[in-house]
Formats: structure tokens, C-alpha cells, sequence
């Protein structure tokens, strides 16, 4: 096989994009450098159209608008999409005007082993090499086994997509895919980036105040040391540790500093600490209020109707009842703190007869 073609420059790239047909669907992946960097980048786009599979090289070609103004007017197909979509947001400010998910139209289908090389090896019967999935995308050349596995990721998703919207359409799923894509192409364009206290980490609801003083202060370090690393900040602490060291702090006892700190380090994180134990109880965060729902035996009786509906219905269409309703938003319903509507897609609301 031949190695796979590379896009490293301007010229190349307007090449590229003023050959397909207009109108043309597309297909897209993305490869950047969040394993190994503390501001992650673009490094790499799968590119796919009209049996073109090419890769094009962010950190060569200076100026990459013209990929944005094509991806701006075409219906693009990807896996996964979620991180796709946000890399190409930040990217070009702005997202394709429809994104296919084959990962979405999988689950839609039934299929419990939705990764890409699980849809590769069922459609296709091609077994895919995971050798470059923790590859380093911001170092330059690229070998030719990463350009393969790079290119593998985009060059099945156009005839996979044909084959799942036909499955969709004879299950009558179509509809329910293409609501559910846009569902998910809206989400990433209305998510806020900027939120305010990152430091809030999964398992920081475990803290008292005290325990979120010590997150709070460990987490600023932590960031502090990753930036001026440059590697991402799990390479210092990951966010369990965090978790437990401020668990620890709070009950008055020591931590273990890994032995493998360098006395910078050590001494920046002793610093961080004493300073943390300084800090007087009013300046520490507030624990935040969670929801108290007031349960009793109709609202027992409420969720255990709903998840009745919902676990009966994905049954018969061989569906993960997750993907109808996961049962937090069922027992918001049930609780009457959400309006179906609000929360449920129209597909979502017929399966569990709320229409």
C-alpha cells in the first residue's frame, strides 16, 4: 500500500478542497496533542470525499480558512463527534451545518460495541492496529505507521454512514438519528468554555469546605506546574490523587509528596500548603447546595412508571434504555423540576409515551 497522501501547504489545501463536487458529503477526524501537552492543539484532519482519503497537516499549512469556509457548507460525517466538533469549533469559530455521527447512529441501531474499530470489523470485517492511539500528533514527521493509523479513521466513515442510514431507514430510526446528530452538534456549540471554577473536579462534592480550600489551592499549583511543563496536568497529579490528598488535609493528616518530585517541585507544593493552612475559614469556598428532592411513595411510584415505559420500550427495539432516558433526567421529570420537553428529544418523548 502506498503511503497515504499529505497535505503541508497552502496551495496544496485549496487544491484539494476545489475538487470535490459542490454539495458533496464529506468526511472528518481529528488528531491533537491533549496527551502530551498542556494546551492541547490541532495537529492532524482525516480528510475523506468522493473516495479521497488525504491528511492535512495544521502545524504546516499557516493558514487553514479554506478547510473552515469548505467544512462551512457541506454535510460532514464523523465517530465520536463531540471532540471533533470542539476541536473544529475552537478552530474556525463555527461548525458544519450538519454532522452525521456514526457512533449515535450505531447505538440507534442496537449495537452495544460502538467504538470505530468495532464498526470497522462488523461492517467491513477489517480488524484495525491501535499501535498510534496514544501517539504523540505534535511531533514531526510522522511516522508511516501513524499516517495509516490516522488515515483508517476516516477512510470507512462515508460507506459506513450509507450502511447505517439504511439500516436506520428500515428501522424507521432515521428521523430519530438525524435529531439526535443535531442535538449533539448544538450541545458543542452552546457549551461555555469559560467556566468559572474548574477546579470543581468529579469527586469535589465528597469535600467539606476545608477539603475544597486544600482542591482549590492544589489544583492552582497543579495548573501552575503543568503550564510551565508544558504537559498536560495528569503528568503531575491526576485528579483522584487531588481528591485524596485533600481528603487527607482536612482530617489533619500528612500527605505523601511522590518521591519522584524534583526539590523545586517539593518545595513549590510545601509552599502551596502552608499558605492553604493559612487561609482563614470565612475566605474558604462554599460547599455547594445540591438538589434535596422530597421523595415519597408517589414519586417512587412516578420513576417506577416512567422506567417502566423506558426499559419495556428499549427492550422491543433492542436499544440501550440509557439512550431513551438515563434515569436522572427521569426522576427530574417524575420530581416536576423539568418540562419533558426541555429535556427530552421528540424521539425520546414518544418512546416513553410523555408526548
Amino acid at each position: 500500500m502506498s503511503s497515504p497522501s499529505l497535505v503541508r501547504s497552502s496551495q496544496e489545501l485549496v487544491s484539494l478542497l476545489s475538487r470535490p463536487a459542490a454539495g458533496s458529503v464529506c468526511a472528518i477526524d481529528t488528531e491533537a496533542d491533549s496527551l502530551h501537552r498542556y494546551r492541547e492543539s490541532l495537529c492532524l484532519v482525516q480528510f475523506s470525499c468522493e473516495e479521497e482519503n488525504v491528511l492535512i497537516d495544521p502545524l504546516e499549512i499557516g493558514d487553514l480558512a479554506p478547510l473552515g469556509e469548505f467544512l462551512g457548507s457541506r454535510p460532514v460525517w464523523m465517530h465520536g463527534a463531540d471532540y471533533d466538533m470542539t476541536m473544529l469549533r475552537r478552530s474556525f469559530g463555527a461548525l458544519p451545518p450538519a454532522v452525521f455521527d456514526t457512533q449515535i447512529g450505531a447505538r440507534l441501531l442496537g449495537v452495544r460495541r460502538f467504538g470505530l474499530a468495532d464498526l470497522v470489523e462488523l461492517y467491513f470485517g477489517v480488524v484495525l492496529s491501535k499501535t498510534s492511539q496514544k501517539a504523540d500528533w505534535g511531533k514531526r514527521p510522522l511516522s508511516p505507521k501513524m499516517m495509516e493509523y490516522a488515515l483508517n479513521d476516516v477512510r470507512y466513515l462515508l460507506p459506513m454512514g450509507e450502511r447505517i442510514s439504511e439500516e436506520l431507514r428500515a428501522k424507521d430510526r432515521y428521523d430519530w438519528f438525524i435529531e439526535s446528530c443535531e442535538a449533539a452538534r448544538t450541545k458543542v456549540l452552546d457549551r461555555d468554555e469559560t467556566r468559572g471554577e474548574p477546579w470543581r473536579i468529579q469527586g469535589s462534592g465528597r469535600l467539606d469546605r476545608q477539603g475544597l480550600n486544600y482542591l482549590k489551592c492544589l489544583w492552582e499549583w497543579r495548573d501552575a506546574e503543568a503550564a510551565s511543563w508544558d504537559r498536560p496536568s495528569f503528568m503531575v497529579v491526576t485528579n483522584r490523587q487531588l481528591i485524596d490528598w485533600s481528603l487527607s488535609l482536612a482530617a489533619g493528616k500528612r500527605i505523601e509528596i511522590p518521591p519522584h518530585y524534583r526539590p523545586e517541585r517539593r518545595k513549590r507544593l510545601t509552599e502551596v500548603l502552608e499558605a492553604a493552612r493559612a487561609l482563614p475559614p470565612e475566605s474558604w469556598p462554599e460547599k455547594p447546595r445540591g438538589l434535596r428532592r422530597r421523595r415519597d411513595s408517589e414519586f417512587d411510584a412516578r420513576v417506577a412508571r416512567l422506567i417502566s415505559v423506558r426499559d419495556t420500550t428499549a427492550a422491543r427495539l433492542d436499544i440501550d434504555a440509557s439512550l431513551i432516558a438515563p434515569r436522572s433526567i427521569i426522576e427530574s421529570i417524575a420530581d416536576g423540576e423539568v418540562n419533558p420537553a426541555d429535556v427530552l428529544l421528540g424521539w425520546q418523548r414518544t418512546c416513553l409515551a410523555l408526548d
